[in-house]
Order: C-alpha cells, then sequence, then structure tokens
C-alpha cells in the first residue's frame, strides 16, 4: 500500500466503518456520516436506520432502503417499514451475516442468526396476514368470535390455548399497543413483539386445539401457513441458532469459532431436510456460494418467495471508497 488513503479504502472494502470514522473524524464531506450510517445498519440497530438528523447528510436512495428494515418508533409513524413486510430485513440480514463471516466476527453472526429465527414465524405469516405483524392491523386477522388470541385464561376454566403466560401477555397487548404513546410503543416492540411472533407461530404449527385463528383460513392456505411455521419453529431449535448461547454475556463467555459454525449448520440442516419444506428449500446448498449453504433457500421457503441477500452496505462501501480516492 503506498499511502494512508489506501489504507482507508481497504478498511472501506473490509466493512470496517467504526474504524474508518474514527480515523477521519476531522474530515469534511460525505466520509464520516457514510461511516457513521453503515456501522448503524451492520449493527442491525433497526430502530435508528434513516434518522431525521442523517437527512442531507446520507443519500437519500439509501436512507430509504434502510427505512425498510426500520422498526417504527410510534404508533403513527410512516412508512411503516418491518411492519409492513420483514422481507427486506431479512435481504438485510443475509448481507450481515455474510459480512460477519469474511470479518470472522462470530458472535454478531450468531446474533444475527438469532434474530432471523425468533422472526421467522412472522415471516411465514406475513402472506395471510398481509403486513408482518402491524399491531394497528392484526386484529382484523386474529380477533373475532371463537378466537383465543390474547384472551386471558379464566381462574378455573380450561386451560384450551397453547401458547404461555408471556405469549398470551403480547398478545393481548399487540391488540390495543397502538392506542398508547410513544414509549409504551417502543416497550411493546422491544420486549413482546418477538413473543407475538411465536406466538403465531404456536397457533399454526404446535396448537392442538386450533381456534379462529387458524380455523377461519382456507385449507389450502391453512396447510401452507402449517408447513411454513413448522419449517420456522425447526429452524428457531436448530443447532446454529442454539450457539447463541455460546455469545459473551452470561453464557459462560465463550464465543464459537468459524468451524464450530460451519459444524453447527451442517447438522441444522441436517435436521431441516427431514421437513419435506426443508429439503426443498435446501436442494441447491450444493452450489450456493453462501458462506451459510442454503440460508437464502430456507428464508425463501418460510416467506414462500425468493429472499436474496441484500446489496446495502457494500453500496455504502462503494460510495466510501469512492469519497476516498
Amino acid at each position: 500500500m503506498e499511502t494512508a488513503r489506501d489504507v482507508l479504502r481497504v478498511l472501506a472494502g473490509r466493512y470496517a466503518f467504526g474504524d474508518l470514522e474514527a480515523l477521519t473524524a476531522s474530515a469534511q464531506g460525505p466520509v464520516a456520516p457514510l461511516c457513521a450510517f453503515g456501522q448503524r445498519v451492520l449493527d442491525l440497530d433497526a430502530e435508528d436506520f434513516g434518522m431525521p438528523e442523517e437527512a442531507g447528510e446520507v443519500p437519500k436512495d439509501l436512507l430509504d432502503r434502510a427505512r425498510a428494515s426500520r422498526m417504527p418508533q410510534t404508533a403513527k409513524e410512516r412508512p411503516r417499514g418491518a411492519l409492513a413486510s420483514l422481507r427486506p430485513a431479512y435481504r438485510l440480514l443475509l448481507e450481515v451475516i455474510e459480512i460477519r463471516w469474511r470479518r470472522r466476527e462470530m458472535a454478531p453472526l450468531v446474533a444475527a442468526v438469532h434474530i432471523a429465527s425468533e422472526y421467522a414465524p412472522m415471516l411465514a405469516w406475513e402472506p395471510v396476514l398481509g403486513h408482518a405483524g402491524d399491531p394497528a392491523l392484526i386484529g382484523r386477522s386474529v380477533s373475532g368470535p371463537d378466537s383465543r388470541f390474547g384472551v386471558p385464561v379464566e381462574p378455573g376454566s380450561e386451560r384450551r390455548c397453547d401458547h404461555t403466560r408471556p405469549e398470551r401477555s403480547a398478545c393481548e397487548r399487540t391488540l390495543r399497543v397502538a392506542q398508547e404513546p410513544g414509549p409504551g410503543w417502543r416497550a411493546y416492540l422491544d420486549r413482546q413483539h418477538s413473543q407475538v411472533a411465536r406466538a403465531l407461530g404456536d397457533c399454526a404449527a404446535r396448537c392442538r386445539t386450533p381456534c379462529s385463528v387458524m380455523t377461519r383460513l382456507d385449507d389450502r392456505i391453512r396447510a401452507e401457513l402449517t408447513d411454513r411455521c413448522r419449517l420456522a419453529a425447526d429452524f428457531a431449535d436448530s443447532a446454529l441458532v442454539r450457539l447463541r448461547h455460546a455469545a459473551p454475556v452470561g453464557h459462560g463467555f465463550g464465543v464459537p469459532s468459524p468451524e464450530e459454525v460451519e459444524t453447527a449448520w451442517a447438522r441444522a440442516r441436517a435436521s431441516l431436510r427431514h421437513h419435506p419444506l426443508g429439503e426443498v428449500a435446501l436442494k441447491n446448498e450444493d452450489t450456493d456460494d453462501y458462506p451459510l449453504p442454503g440460508l437464502p433457500g430456507l428464508f425463501s421457503a418460510i416467506a414462500s418467495t425468493e429472499i436474496v441477500k441484500d446489496d446495502l452496505l457494500e453500496e455504502v462501501s462503494r460510495r466510501l471508497k469512492d469519497a476516498l480516492a
């Protein structure tokens, strides 16, 4: 490398946005804002994607793409981002997982996989709901006669719903949180929205006494939804997702190695192939050049539409290298 500028461009190519921002803190121009934006996206800091203060500093096309994966921070915020559709978020997750693999950062890679597993049931439900579990809209699909979604169990009555107490509480909250002010809305997203995703997955994949949440659906739609939610549940129980418990926060302070991640994903694929939909999803894994072969196909099967890796962070990297030229 001939100059310091060459080093900076290498950092941009390695998605080292935080390091690059620190080294160019005093520079004028677009480099620092792009670095801050890229690091936020790489960290999956979804609540802050496309923050207003970035407008004018980060190109609008990049902000708009990030906002597609943003969780709205008030009940009435528009656009609805990841509550309208989780598909952009899963495309971004695939890109982030690939970058973390290249950088040999296994703890954040496993964390991204864990996020994908938590919301996979909602991804499966999206074609049925027409949105990604937006609390402002979900009531029309899960409430009504003979529904037990979010309905408290009366003392002494027979328990006919398989939802856990936290899931039942989250379901009850999602039906009214759209009327709450910002702090309550954000607390729900932080603590309970993923519980609603899990509860919906249980409705389709595990419920022993289905209520009208499921029985109102056409037989074909219901069968396909059940298959997708069962695959999502199998993924959440897989060896790869269980590596999350080796993350360096309260679980033995261990971080899995790349070899351990590869081994866990191989075990997960072997297990997922026992599911008919999983067998179809993973059929092209031998020719897949993704670092975790078959993962894009798995997300596509759960979503019932093709999910391909995004190139948002690649575009941020390219624009940084151009700015540093």
